[in-house]
């Protein structure tokens, strides 16, 4: 058996646990093992009749070329948000020009040239660790035919079909300590800190980052915000603060009401452009109905820098594992997931079938804007 693997969409702390794991099981087995560089790039940048695009944009994976990565942060493959079968013409990988240059449109589907790399490399195999838009690509590849294993990873935990993502443990211990230390100069100057965080469409980060940190008020996705309210609550708290300070925590995704998300940037190859910038807006709102001081900190790449905590190194080494143990009995086509606690896994296009949201009645009061569990007792220990 030879298999490839590769890491795609944003970093995270835990993805070379997952390598790891991977490899390691690979070569117990007496299994070969490569990596694609920069996610879904490699295989679609590779020339299979370029020795020098083969060493560019593939990687030979072996305990040796592991070990001692699970204690980094990030991937030693690096990643892209690559999609091969929506490239834009302006990036088509000049040995595709000449053959995929004339398809029209702004978009070209490369997914034949992608099969044909797998087939040159004799690829038995290929385990994708990554977000929906990643694995999606997945999903298409076990359509056409490729003998493929899913992982899936996310800050934003926002990948539906599993309970919990590698990744999100590590983004929400950072928030919550950097929430904490913010609370130094708040408290010293006496302003409102306005702390924005990663999550895109999901609230679940500032969710469950607030609510650990103990935020006076918590802004998701999920629901669009009254300014005029939250001023209020959020000045009132501020009072009633014996240093006279307060913490608002806002994820990048959410909107005031009558308000757009705030986005910037040509969208990628998934169609998605950057969000980002809530939090400066709120800021402003916020100084000119209160007239108090503003912190502002957008958290941004500091929510996924530096290593994994050992929550993230536990999920991402069980799924990377597990991925190879399905591939040993014979399966394919199958997403590694965590479901009320436990290891499962489910068909690799379930992450295509869904959203992944908060949910808003059990743990969320649209009123004061705060996170509340309604109800413990009988939920998985990921509330979320």
């Amino acid at each position: 058996m030879r298999i490839a693997v590769l890491t795609g969409g944003g970093d995270v702390p835990g993805l070379n646990p997952c390598i790891k794991a991977i490899v390691n099981g690979a070569e117990a087995l007496g299994w070969e093992a490569i990596g694609f560089r920069r996610g879904w790039s490699g295989p679609l940048r590779v020339d299979p009749r370029d020795q020098g695009s083969l060493s560019q944009h593939v990687m030979t994976l072996d305990g040796a070329a592991v070990r001692g990565i699970e204690r980094s942060g990030g991937t030693i493959l690096h990643t892209s948000r690559t999609n091969p079968g929506r490239v834009a013409l302006e990036a088509l990988p000049d040995h595709l020009r000449a053959t995929h240059g004339s398809q029209g449109g702004e978009r070209v589907d490369c997914t034949d040239h992608v099969l044909g790399v797998l087939e040159r490399l004799k690829i038995d195999a290929l385990v994708a660790i990554g977000g929906d838009d990643t694995l999606s690509y997945a999903a298409r590849l076990h359509r056409e035919g490729v003998k493929v294993m899913a992982c899936p990873k996310t800050m934003d935990n926002d990948v539906f079909g599993t309970d919990y993502c590698i990744g999100f443990g590590t983004a929400v211990g950072r928030s919550v300590d950097f929430i904490d230390a913010l609370r130094t100069p708040a408290g010293s100057h006496e302003r409102i800190a306005v702390v924005e965080l990663f999550g895109r469409n999901s609230g679940e980060t500032a969710l469950v980052s607030g609510y650990l940190a103990g935020a006076d008020r918590v802004l998701i996705s999920e629901v669009p915000f009254d300014v005029d309210r939250l001023a209020a609550l959020i000045a009132a708290d501020k009072a009633a603060n014996p240093s006279n300070y307060a913490v608002v925590v806002v994820s990048e995704g959410a909107r005031m009401i009558g308000g757009e998300v705030v986005e910037s940037g040509e969208p990628d190859d998934y169609g998605h452009r950057r969000l980002g910038g809530i939090g400066e807006v709120l800021g402003q709102a916020l100084k000119q109905r209160t007239g108090q001081g503003i912190v502002n900190q957008t958290l941004a790449y500091l929510m996924r820098a530096g290593p994994p905590v050992a929550l993230d190194r536990l999920v991402a080494a069980a799924f990377g594992t597990m991925a190879v143990q399905c591939l040993e009995a014979g399966e394919s086509g199958l997403m590694m997931a965590l479901r009320d606690g436990n290891y499962e896994t489910v068909p690799i296009d379930t992450c295509v079938q869904g959203e992944k949201r908060v949910d808003v009645a059990e743990l969320y009061d649209t009123e004061t804007y705060r996170p509340i569990i309604r109800n413990v007792r009988g939920k998985p220990m990921y509330l979320y």
